[in-house]
């Protein structure tokens, strides 16, 4: 795999996280748990394990379903950006470690999808909920997008 491939796909994953903030590292622990993508001897590596995957995995289904609550936090705000940025960061390492890159590359390119994923998904979800008038099939074709992306990225490796 070419480094400017690793180094999209990096990018692409915090863009994942920058939609749903948890779907991203969840995603990336089930590849390494299922041996997808390799994080032994790393300092990721314990993403890969059973409790890893399992954690994330409720943390990213907790996530889809407080989303759709009017009363869900803005992911403008310092915290949701904080935190996009945190699990771009560790999902976007985590790519880079597999494909035998620098894992600080990874990160910094993570974050910086999660933080401009999540601009960009605020302004597109705004945008597509004022013009069809439908906030949950908006919310729920967002989950599809961050679900069906992540999967295809972390599949590629």
């Amino acid at each position: 795999m070419t480094t400017s491939s690793v180094v999209v796909m990096a990018f692409a994953i915090g863009l994942i996280a920058g939609l749903r903030s948890m779907t991203a590292p969840a995603l990336v622990s089930w590849a390494a748990h299922l041996k997808w993508i390799e994080l032994q001897n790393s300092p990721l590596s314990f993403l890969g394990s059973t409790a890893a995957a399992y954690i994330l995995t409720l943390g990213a289904i907790g996530e889809l379903i407080v989303d759709k609550f009017p009363s869900a936090p803005n992911r403008t705000d310092a915290f949701g950006l904080i935190a996009r940025a945190v699990t771009g960061a560790v999902s976007g390492a985590a790519l880079c470690t597999t494909a035998n890159r620098s894992l600080a590359l990874g990160a910094i390119l993570g974050a910086a999808g999660g933080i401009i994923g999540g601009f960009a998904g605020y302004q597109i979800r705004t945008r597509l909920v004022r013009a069809l008038e439908a906030p949950l099939v908006v919310a729920l074709l967002e989950d599809a997008v961050a679900i069906g992306g992540g999967l295809f990225l972390v599949t590629r490796f």
